[in-house]
């Protein structure tokens, strides 16, 4: 009973130790700092925790994707910080809402509900562009060098093509922007994606119930990644299950585990280059939608 227990409490008690630190950073003027100090500790816990109470043992073997996944995620980090920089640098990002938000943005609100507020907007972006990129060809290509991990773990979490998370940075950041979102909430909407990314991700034996009605937790993600389409054209939700339910592309099933076989059916480069230049090669992607050897369907 007490292992059941911890299983149900470990991904809450993990995400709040999270969130503390990182509201403090930001109440104090730090949140940038506050939230890579917490980044980086989270991930060395949860390098632990994937070793010593793994979902899925055979996801701790290597899969030689280190590099490749190191790559991805440092590229992309730095990235979305120079194009943050060069907002701020350009006197974009007071635009946006500045400190204290701007139209019908509700400032007189708590913080933790003008939060909720901030990711239930970008949420429904994020939705949307999570779906797009697994039912129309062109974006999944993007989205296949995430897809073609062969394992999930902490690690291959930022394993995302840099026009795939563009992609995701234009559906989303215009609907807070449009909202009026203050900084802080902007602060807050990137590291609660951040740590949650992290966490669903993350192949560390837990347990959800109804948690699973509303974040995107490691057990629905694990359906997502799924190479039966019936389940891996699920769970599109990044932070939220909220666009999911109301849409219908809700997916669990609690009588069986999420398959541990996962991928893509067609081939990815083995380096980081190579997985970079793939999705533009479309004379090889059109033969393969030809054969159905792509992991999507069209609408």
């Amino acid at each position: 009973m007490f292992r059941t227990l911890f299983e149900y409490l470990l991904w809450p008690l993990i995400l709040v130790a999270a969130l503390i630190p990182t509201g403090i950073g930001i109440a104090n003027g730090h949140g940038p700092l506050a939230f890579n100090i917490t980044y980086f500790s989270l991930a060395a816990l949860l390098y632990v925790l994937e070793r010593v109470y793994p979902h899925e043992e055979r996801w701790l073997h290597s899969d030689g994707q280190e590099i490749p996944d190191l790559a991805h995620t440092a590229f992309t980090k730095s990235f979305v910080q120079l194009l943050i920089v060069s907002m701020t640098w350009l006197g974009l990002a007071s635009v946006v809402g500045g400190e204290q938000g701007t139209g019908f943005w509700p400032n007189d609100w708590p913080m933790f509900f003008q939060v909720v507020l901030g990711l239930v907007v970008a949420e429904f972006g994020l939705y949307w562009a999570h779906r797009v990129a697994h039912e129309w060809m062109p974006l999944w290509w993007f989205h296949a060098v995430h897809h073609s991990s062969k394992k999930l773990w902490f690690f291959n979490t930022g394993r995302f093509h840099i026009i795939d998370t563009l992609k995701s940075m234009i559906f989303s950041a215009p609907l807070l922007a449009l909202a009026g979102a203050p900084q802080d909430v902007v602060l807050w909407f990137g590291a609660i994606t951040a740590y949650i990314g992290f966490l669903t991700h993350a192949n560390v034996q837990m347990r959800f119930g109804w948690l699973n009605y509303i974040f995107n937790t490691p057990g629905l993600h694990r359906w997502h990644h799924s190479m039966d389409l019936r389940e891996g054209n699920k769970n599109y939700g990044e932070n939220l299950m909220l666009w999911d339910l109301i849409f219908g592309t809700y997916y669990d099933d609690t009588s069986r585990r999420p398959p541990a076989e996962i991928g893509i059916n067609a081939a990815m480069p083995r380096h980081f280059w190579g997985q970079i230049v793939e999705p533009f090669r479309w004379n090889k992607f059109q033969t393969a939608a030809k054969t159905g050897e792509v992991k999507h369907k069209l609408l």
